[in-house]
């Protein structure tokens, strides 16, 4: 009925007469223009042929781009699951605290460009000092600068606050442009510093910081009675 009732009020030539007059309403609607069947016929047609073939190359090529950018991610994402899992191997080679919170950090640094990390940790577990080491005995209590974060037990990545970053970094803390902060349970918190301040950018997966996080933390706990 539908058809019908557009067929008593709409003629051809209707349709015919307002494309001419508005002869760029094929470019407001390209998904139209790609779907209309073509005559072979020479003439006036030729040009919707040709823009028709235009449409579907700019399509085909603004998919091979984006497929081109999908497999660099997948390739960097590829090189990134490996270094996890290299970390994560020699981690679990280690036999004490010290050993395993080094390994993380070293890993950190030369395994993922990032200039500062920083371990702190609360409680009773003592390291040996080191440059990376941050000691809070008085725990999450004492880190109010941290206390949504902590709360909520998921990583942060980005620009933090001038008073994070100097918490975190002392005098390096000017040197940092971007960074992720990782809790590790009750045991304390990782954060690692970047002077590139789009190496660390708010909203970006935390699926491969969880899995460092979860490889220390599970670490300390287990080694931390034998210290």
């Amino acid at each position: 009925m539908t058809n019908a009732l557009l067929d008593d009020t709409i003629k051809a030539s209707d349709v015919a007469a307002y494309l001419r007059q508005h002869p760029t309403f094929l470019a407001d609607y390209p998904d139209l223009a790609a779907s209309l069947t073509v005559p072979r016929e020479q003439g006036a047609v030729a040009s919707l042929a040709a823009y028709q073939l235009e449409t579907l190359r700019e399509k085909n090529g603004d998919l091979e781009r984006r497929l081109g950018e999908l497999t660099v991610i997948a390739a960097e994402n590829e090189r990134l699951m490996q270094r996890v899992h290299e970390l994560n191997v020699a981690v679990l080679r280690a036999n004490t605290p010290a050993i395993a919170a080094r390994t993380v950090v070293v890993r950190l640094r030369e395994d993922f460009g990032t200039e500062q990390v920083r371990l702190v940790m609360f409680g009773d577990l003592i390291l040996p000092p080191a440059d990376w080491l941050l000691h809070e005995p008085g725990g999450r209590a004492a880190m109010p600068e941290f206390t949504d974060f902590l709360a909520h037990h998921e990583p942060i990545s980005g620009r933090l606050s001038a008073e994070r970053l100097y918490r975190l970094f002392g005098q390096h803390a000017p040197e940092i442009r971007s960074a992720a902060v990782m809790p590790l349970g009750e045991l304390g918190l990782l954060a690692i510093g970047s002077q590139d301040q789009d190496h660390f950018q708010p909203g970006m997966g935390t699926t491969f910081l969880k899995m460092i996080a979860a490889t220390l933390t599970g670490a300390l706990a287990r080694l931390k009675d034998g210290a």
